[in-house]
């Protein structure tokens, strides 16, 4: 197999966001739960902060979202929300092409009033709408309906993703957005063949569960590296400009999937890289079939990785809206679903080392993924990862 390259500078870093997804994952999700996480969401949703930011806080947003300026800030996500989420030359009505939805929101407390220059940033760069409420008065139906608003723009996949009295008086602001992505493999599974076999758990435990595979004698961009096992398969793209496909990483070895994170959170560069797989017949060919989400709130491990000021009442989120009042971040919550079926991949979201090749093969290449491992989705040209997670056990819907 021949080497990786990286993908070109210019685009929207999201290792800071990774990162904090694999500690939220390793610490958090207690190694029994699947994990579902959109860097970009997420990205974006800090950018709409460090927008709205001065000063100190300003400075620590820029550096965490590796940035050096608001004006690089505006030009990449403008960059990337029109050419990649949003192109101009897309509409759904297109045959074979995924559909990707990218929307976000501000709801604003009625005695409050979105500066002029944060309402041109929102509405010109991130195609947002805004919206004037009561959070004295109606929080809860200002909650039901963010709630709902979510619901709609993920096609009914995320639920809820405000909990129960979270919004109150006190509340000034709410920033939202909802990622949704839906795509059709390029060469789709043989649904007839699909049938119920061993998954091993990190535990030791073992859970039957519907494994898919191809039909016979099709070849599949593979790799095998020291370790793992690289697995890619594209979505149909019709006339869409833009290159989806989704990441199979797979250890060796049934319990090494927390060794292979580390690798991921000690060479971020291979969020981005280029794998230059070869087109492989896989005579032992086979991955679950699975569908679940995955919610938290970010908060805490945010300030753990270092990013505080946003959470102090220093003053220094004065460009949102025009008040005396000091505002600042009190809580982050985000929320992501995927499932992978025979069809495709439907999934949404509302907020190095260098490689080592085998010297030589011993065994005819094979891909079964009847262990944990980790997935990526990524839009090629831009190097944009959209979502990625670990697959502990497919039967477990959340």
């Amino acid at each position: 197999m021949e080497g990786q390259v990286q993908i070109p500078s210019g685009n929207v870093d999201t290792s800071f966001c990774l990162d904090m997804a694999f500690h939220i994952f390793l610490k958090e999700a207690d190694g029994a739960s699947n994990f579902v996480f959109s860097p970009f969401s997420f990205h974006c949703m800090l950018s709409l902060i460090a927008v709205g930011s001065s000063g100190s806080t300003l400075e620590q947003l820029l550096s965490f979202l590796k940035l050096k300026s608001l004006d690089e800030l505006k030009s990449l996500a403008s960059q990337a929300i029109t050419s990649v989420l949003l192109p101009s030359n897309w509409s759904e009505d297109q045959t074979g092409s995924p559909i990707v939805s990218f929307v976000n929101g501000a709801w604003v407390d009625l005695s409050y009033r979105l500066k002029p220059s944060f309402q041109e940033v929102v509405k010109g760069v991130y195609c947002a709408t805004t919206k004037e409420v009561d959070f004295v008065n109606e929080a809860n139906q200002v909650l039901n309906d963010i709630n709902s608003w979510v619901e709609t723009e993920t096609r009914g996949i995320i639920k809820n993703l405000l909990p129960s009295k979270c919004l109150g008086d006190d509340t000034a602001l709410v920033l939202a957005n909802a990622l949704y992505f839906k795509g059709t493999w390029d060469r789709k599974f043989d649904a007839s063949k699909t049938k119920y076999n061993d998954f091993h758990l990190l535990g030791g435990q073992i859970v039957q569960v519907p494994f898919m595979t191809s039909k016979r004698y099709q070849r599949h961009l593979y790799g095998c590296f020291d370790g793992y096992k690289i697995l890619k398969i594209p979505y149909q793209n019709g006339q869409d400009t833009r290159q989806f496909s989704m990441y199979f990483f797979l250890p060796e070895a049934t319990d090494a999937l927390h060794s292979l994170i580390q690798v991921f959170k000690s060479s971020p560069e291979l969020y981005t890289m280029q794998f230059k797989l070869r087109e492989e017949d896989l005579p032992e060919f086979w991955i679950p079939r699975f569908k679940f989400s995955f919610k938290f709130e970010a908060s805490k491990t945010m300030k753990e990785l270092g990013l505080e000021l946003p959470f102090k009442a220093v003053g220094e989120l004065s460009e949102m809206v025009d008040s005396a009042k000091s505002l600042f971040l009190s809580n982050v919550f985000h929320a992501s679903c995927i499932e992978v079926n025979e069809e495709g991949t439907e999934a949404a979201a509302s907020t190095a080392p260098r490689l080592i090749r085998q010297s030589r093969r011993l065994n005819p290449p094979s891909f079964v993924a009847d262990h944990p491992f980790l997935f990526l989705i990524r839009e090629e040209k831009s190097g944009m990862t959209l979502f990625i997670g670990a697959v502990i056990n497919p039967l477990l819907v959340s």
